[in-house]
């Protein structure tokens, strides 16, 4: 009867996701310059990484957070592409040469390698300041909040507490022993955060109190964190058609992943923890929050 509900709730969520994913889809194809204006090959390039496919999940917990705190799809939906705009610069950027190296990204060429080194690089740049316009930019909301907003994604974005921190802590791991703190520091930062950031905005745009603010930056920390440790075991277990990607890159770049330093078992375990976490902070908001509990279950048991 369980996995019966399971099925049912996963099912029901993949419809949800495959929505919000067709109006956020939409939106981005209306704020990105067309393939055909110049430069047409970095333009070209942002559509190829843009458009490769994904389950846009991070702008997908933006629209879930806001709906949640009484926010109109309209009022999210340009906050939500921006998140989206972030995380593809970031993938871009993280698959060169010079980072991890990657010749397979949502199961096609990476954008250096349809392209080129540079044009992936700027395509990469363009997207970064074009996601901070697309806020600034967004007149359904008021000046105070787009300020926040960019605040906010600012932060998750860059140093000392984002992404970009995270990365090069990953990169300086790289063949090192570290401990478990340190390991759970960089998943806070390179994929944390931004889902952090993605959960906060939503609820920011829904006018959230101080206290339930609080309470979704925990659910967002700790599904970020069991993103990251589910991320390292299909990493392990996963096929390359399941990934769309190629696997076994974290164990041949040597990286610091749950299953490196604990093993498969204990990851798992770690992982059914980090679920827990995220369910108990959701338990602190008196607000509809039954898709954000699916959302969680999603990604413990996601195979891909």
């Amino acid at each position: 009867m369980e996995s019966d509900v399971l099925v049912q709730n996963t099912l029901e969520l993949e419809s949800l996701l495959a929505a919000s994913r067709a109006l956020v889809e939409v939106e981005l194809n209306n704020l990105l310059p067309p393939s055909g204006a110049a430069p047409e090959k970095v333009h070209q390039a942002i559509r190829w990484s843009v458009f490769a496919g994904g389950k846009r999940f991070r702008p997908a917990l933006l629209l879930a957070t806001g709906q949640a705190f009484g926010a109109q799809t309209e009022q999210l939906i340009r906050t939500a592409c921006a998140f989206e705009m972030i995380h593809t610069y970031s993938l871009i950027h993280d698959d060169l040469p010079a980072m991890d190296d990657d010749d397979l990204r949502r199961g096609r060429p990476t954008c250096h390698v349809r392209f080129d080194e540079a044009t992936a690089i700027l395509a990469g740049d363009a997207l970064q300041t074009l996601a901070f316009q697309t806020i600034a930019n967004d007149n359904r909301l008021d000046p105070s909040i787009r300020i926040a907003l960019i605040s906010e994604l600012t932060r998750a974005a860059a140093t000392p507490e984002g992404m970009v921190a995270g990365q090069a802590l990953d990169m300086e791991a790289e063949a090192r022993q570290v401990s478990g703190a340190q390991v759970e520091e960089i998943h806070r930062l390179k994929t944390g955060a931004l889902i952090v950031g993605a959960a906060r905005c939503g609820a920011l745009i829904g006018a959230a109190d101080e206290h339930e603010l609080d309470a979704i930056s925990r659910y967002g920390a700790y599904l970020g964190l069991l993103f990251q440790i589910t991320d390292d075991l299909l990493d392990v277990t996963a096929s390359a058609t399941d990934l769309g990607k190629t696997p076994g890159k974290d164990v041949q770049s040597k990286k610091a992943t749950y299953p490196a330093l604990y093993g498969i078992e204990e990851a798992r375990e770690k992982a059914v923890k980090a679920h827990r976490l995220a369910c108990e902070a959701l338990e602190q908001i008196d607000r509809p929050t039954e898709i954000l509990h699916r959302i969680v279950d999603f990604i413990l048991h996601r195979t891909g």
